[in-house]
């Protein structure tokens, strides 16, 4: 699975644009890369998403074959960390 669709997919991120915004400037790491919004998706990756004053980083555990309803998203990843930044 794309990497916009799997954000947009398991409630990461409102839409795939954003995803895809996020990415062209360089804010998403998959695996510590610098990751495109069409990058493959695999189980066991860690993504790192950089939304300003927010970075957190996940651990993928499967990917959905399907849109997931809203109380399966945490199914597909675990969160991993989270760090806020005061100076933001």
């Amino acid at each position: 699975m794309r990497l916009d669709k799997f954000l947009k997919d398991t409630g990461l991120v409102r839409r795939r644009t954003v995803a895809k915004d996020l990415s062209d400037a360089g804010r998403i790491q998959v695996d510590g890369r610098v990751a495109r919004a069409s990058a493959t998706i695999r189980q066991g990756q860690i993504i790192t998403l950089d939304l300003g004053r927010k970075v957190a980083r996940y651990e993928v555990i499967t990917v959905p074959e399907r849109t997931p309803r809203k109380e399966e998203m945490d199914r597909f990843v675990r969160l991993l960390d989270e760090q806020i930044r005061e100076d933001w």
